[in-house]
């Protein structure tokens, strides 16, 4: 069983920057997600656990907070496969800034394609084919995996699990608030808390 989670809301967030391979810390709400998710996985967790995390700084400080508040006592075990979808040139960037240096590159792309039109960014098969490969290795153990993640990678990562064609998974709403519980081939979301 795996329970994906999304780090927390951060600063660039807030402002509507894209953060990709760039980070920003958490706010204050990004915080109270993080605790939110780690009282959800302290209500979900079976048996040995295994807690995963994007090597990003938004994500390390969403994993440690969710150990925290869930008691957990495993090591925290940093895996580059979990970061985030790199944008290429465009990560930090905003929607003005990226039309600034790549004039008319989202032309005719949908909300949930676009990402994959920076001339020098990660393609949508590479992501997916390192996130399968974490995916592989987490079912050869037989544990409870907490896996903390991104947006866009988290939604590959379902994607994967569940089977879905690209523009499925690129749909999947990535909120900041819930587990999403990934067993016996579905996957299901949990929360939020009040």
């Amino acid at each position: 069983m795996i329970l994906l989670v999304r780090h927390g809301r951060t600063e660039f967030n807030d402002v509507g920057r894209y953060q990709g391979a760039c980070d920003s810390s958490l706010t204050t709400l990004g915080i109270n997600h993080a605790r939110k998710l780690g009282t959800l996985v302290r209500d979900l967790v079976q048996g040995d656990v295994m807690l995963w995390s994007s090597p990003l700084g938004r994500a390390v400080a969403t994993a440690e907070i969710i150990k925290r508040v869930a008691g957990l006592s495993c090591d925290l075990k940093l895996d580059d496969r979990l970061r985030e979808v790199s944008l290429g040139k465009w990560d930090g960037l905003t929607d003005e800034e990226i039309e600034d240096v790549s004039p008319g590159a989202c032309e005719g792309a949908t909300r949930f394609d676009w990402f994959f039109r920076s001339p020098d960014g990660e393609s949508y098969e590479s992501a997916q084919l390192r996130i399968s490969d974490w995916l592989n290795e987490v079912a050869q153990l037989p544990r409870c995996h907490v896996a903390v993640s991104h947006g866009l990678s988290g939604r590959i990562l379902r994607g994967a699990y569940s089977g879905l064609q690209k523009y499925d998974a690129l749909r999947l709403d990535v909120p900041q608030d819930m587990v999403f519980r990934l067993a016996d081939g579905n996957c299901e979301p949990f929360g939020p808390l009040d």
